[in-house]
């Protein structure tokens, strides 16, 4: 299978570019990326992505969702199934994602580890038995990750919301707000600091008992494999919008 990585030389490419030169089935045969010469790789690099002329199965995204409209443009311009793995992405990205998934395959989710979309899962089947519990959500990552909450944290939030009807409300810490905690909020709280590969907690607390569901990331290579499968699995799809959940089916 060949891929277009874009954002080869980011941190996540680096790490897709190592384990990928390990699989015998798939192969990098270009990249995009706003520093093309930062590295010397093994195939093309290209800073914007209408100069690529390689012809790939699909395109992983792991750059930043300010380039996510040019990378999405050339997905639907050479009809190339699309993985989006960038997190930070707005109401209307994921509406042109979406609308774009008319033309060609696009798999998208917040996080691409299976233990993540596992805790989300169970996160949300939680919220359906313990309704009257408050529900807070703390994502912790290292000192240069940009966006915040991140996607995860979102990915969990929504998932939960979901179980209530959407009806909750994200508050995104607590300073300056001079209120009691309302039933219908949902915290979302953003720690930065060293090199935190990435940490998910979800608290239900409750009248005397306090439930934890917890992900902790060890190396950025779950998210690297994780993107590969969901590449592999897109391979194959006809023209649609897929997430974690149709993959782990």
């Amino acid at each position: 299978m060949k891929v277009i990585l874009s954002g080869c030389n980011g941190k996540m490419g680096r790490v897709l570019v190592k384990l990928i030169t390990q699989e015998k089935d798939i192969e990098i045969i270009a990249g995009i990326d706003i520093n093309a010469n930062k590295f010397k790789n093994p195939f093309p690099v290209y800073k914007n992505a209408c100069e690529c002329k390689e012809k790939a199965d699909v395109i992983i995204d792991f750059s930043h969702h300010s380039a996510l409209l040019e990378i999405l443009k050339y997905s639907l311009d050479t009809k190339t199934p699309l993985v989006v793995a960038t997190t930070g992405l707005s109401g209307e990205d994921l509406k042109n994602l979406t609308e774009a998934s008319k033309q060609i395959p696009i798999f998208q989710t917040g996080n691409m580890s299976l233990g993540v979309n596992v805790l989300t899962d169970l996160a949300k089947k939680a919220a359906t038995s313990l309704k009257d519990f408050d529900i807070e959500i703390i994502e912790k990552h290292h000192n240069e990750k940009v966006d915040a909450p991140s996607g995860t944290a979102y990915l969990i939030a929504n998932s939960i919301n979901e179980a209530f009807q959407n009806e909750k409300e994200f508050i995104y810490g607590r300073y300056g707000r001079s209120e009691k905690r309302k039933n219908k909020e949902i915290g979302i709280h953003a720690i930065r600091g060293g090199s935190i590969v990435g940490e998910h907690t979800v608290i239900f607390a409750g009248p005397d008992e306090i439930i934890e569901i917890k992900h902790t990331a060890l190396s950025k290579d779950i998210f690297a494999l994780g993107a590969i499968k969901a590449a592999k699995f897109l391979k194959s799809k006809q023209n649609g919008f897929y997430n974690m959940n149709d993959m782990l089916k």
